[in-house]
């Protein structure tokens, strides 16, 4: 097994995964992402909306990527929005601000 993948590790000096820098991720500015959830038309299944992007398609496409993964839940990009499966507001308030983005609570 020349190029063996580690998967799981005993050892707690382990090294944790390190933050993802927007810089990273090719995306760059200042820009403030609000974060609204909203269930309406949608079967009481509420998805958690980012709005107030000004992004190209390929780095909102790479933003959503990360932002799912950090969540570990599935979501969608409609209209310059993102969706993320859930009420994950808090959690994704917590990621992009560790990426360095200005985040605005709306609503409830």
């Amino acid at each position: 097994m020349s190029s063996s993948r580690l998967v799981y590790s005993t050892d707690t000096h382990f090294p944790p995964p390190s933050p993802v820098a927007r810089e990273s991720l090719g995306i760059k500015g200042d820009t403030v992402i609000k974060i609204s959830w909203q269930s309406k038309g949608r079967k009481a299944k509420g998805v958690t909306l980012l709005s107030g992007f000004h992004l190209s398609r390929t780095e909102l496409r790479n933003l959503a990527k990360h932002l799912k993964r950090g969540c570990c839940t599935g979501g969608t990009i409609k209209n310059d929005q993102i969706e993320i499966q859930g009420d994950q507001r808090d959690k994704l308030i917590q990621l992009l601000t560790n990426m360095g983005f200005q985040t605005q609570k709306v609503g409830g």
